[in-house]
């Protein structure tokens, strides 16, 4: 079987200016995710998508392949990070290049490790799975959550049924955490909808599923980095 990693990480960003190379505990935030899925030892390529050649170069330094650049209708904000695996899937496929599994691994995940990574690969494969997505548990459940009106009233916020319920009586609720996406490659090309019959969910702890997009989250991912030390 042959794998493929890409961290997807165009350049700029609305939130965060330039968030996938904003140095992260003295390293570039991309950087994270290039040296766990080497770590990890089970991919034949691991590829940097992007538009730009100063990521691209930050990219090849941490020991990623960059041979080829995102285009720039494929770092929009109206193009998937599934348009871009396929772009970049056939770009290798042009150098006789094919794979059987492609894992995203989104560089806005620093705190996944490559043992994450080994395990979500041995759980799509236990699962013969067509596609596996990491999650993690909700930090608070949906039950507890409601929409505003514009005057802010709360006089219909509360659901009744739950809102006085303990947390531990309440069904468990996942969110997607960004950090590990595997797909078949042969699903990935042959549809747009990957989460069907086949489509499985990687579980995770919460304190590796930080998904960094403000300010807040670098600071939270650098505590706990420093309390894993």
């Amino acid at each position: 079987m042959r794998n493929i990693a890409v961290i997807p990480a165009r350049s700029g960003s609305k939130g965060l200016q330039d968030k996938n190379i904003r140095e992260l505990a003295g390293k570039p935030l991309l950087v994270y995710s290039v040296e766990a899925a080497l770590t990890s030892g089970i991919y034949d390529t691991v590829h940097v998508s992007t538009d730009s050649e100063e990521y691209a170069n930050i990219a090849r330094k941490a020991g990623a392949e960059v041979l080829f650049l995102r285009s720039k209708e494929l770092a929009s904000d109206t193009a998937t990070t599934w348009d871009a695996m396929r772009f970049v899937l056939n770009k290798y496929k042009e150098m006789n290049k094919v794979y059987d599994t492609l894992t995203v691994l989104q560089p806005t995940s620093p705190l996944r490790t490559s043992c994450d990574i080994l395990n979500a690969h041995e759980f799509f494969k236990a699962k013969s799975a067509s596609f596996v997505s990491s999650v993690c548990e909700m930090e608070h459940s949906p039950l507890w959550c409601n929409t505003l009106p514009e005057d802010l009233s709360m006089a219909d916020f509360e659901n009744k049924t739950v809102a006085y319920l303990p947390r531990q009586a309440l069904p468990t609720y996942y969110r997607e955490n960004g950090a590990i996406y595997i797909v078949d490659v042969r699903k990935l090309l042959s549809s747009e909808e990957l989460y069907t019959e086949g489509a499985y969910a990687y579980i995770m702890e919460q304190n590796k599923s930080i998904d960094i997009d403000s300010e807040v989250d670098f600071r939270i991912a650098e505590l706990l980095m420093k309390s894993s030390v």
